[in-house]
């Protein structure tokens, strides 16, 4: 399911590889749709990071719900997955820190933390968690904010189409009742 009122968007999917991509394009369709473009790089980064977390570790499904909203001057990105575990980012000792530069894995949330203004997690109780991080609007987003949106990008119908596939691959089976 897909819901984009004015400045919310939202998309469950289950996090596999296949659709973490798809993800990133649509965040980027819509921050383009927002005049957002100066934040693109940052949000998708952000946005494939979580959604790889919760590939990776989240018990007892994949199935997860990214949520990007624009809330006065800024972008507020989150997932929420059925994992009620919090995410622990753990320290490297100084001596360590040179061997651990070229690790591939485990930066995920330090890299987020890096760009973002603010991140955090917060327990759902037994539903889960949301892990979440906000970025400042630009300057000249926010003067334009209240202008009517643009046209989106020409990529914008196959971004689209993506979220149909995934709205239909992922719908609960209905049942019409004739009377």
């Amino acid at each position: 399911m897909i819901s984009h009122p004015s400045r919310h968007c939202t998309v469950e999917l289950q996090a596999l590889p296949s659709r973490i991509g798809q993800v990133r394009r649509i965040v980027s369709a819509q921050l383009r749709y927002w005049h957002l473009d100066p934040l693109i790089d940052r949000a998708a980064l952000g946005v494939t990071e979580l959604l790889t977390n919760v590939h990776r570790h989240a018990e007892p499904d994949k199935m997860c719900t990214v949520e990007i909203e624009l809330v006065l001057d800024r972008l507020m990105v989150s997932v929420h997955d059925h994992d009620p575990r919090l995410p622990v980012v753990e320290d490297v000792p100084d001596d360590l820190l040179e061997a651990e530069t070229l690790a591939t894995r485990g930066r995920g949330l330090a890299m987020v933390a890096a760009f973002s203004e603010s991140w955090g997690v917060r327990s759902d109780g037994e539903a889960g968690k949301v892990v979440w991080f906000a970025l400042s609007a630009p300057a000249v987003v926010k003067a334009g904010a209240g202008r009517p949106p643009r046209r989106p990008a020409e990529k914008t119908p196959r971004v689209f189409a993506e979220v149909d596939a995934l709205r239909t691959e992922h719908a609960p089976a209905r049942s019409a009742v004739v009377g």
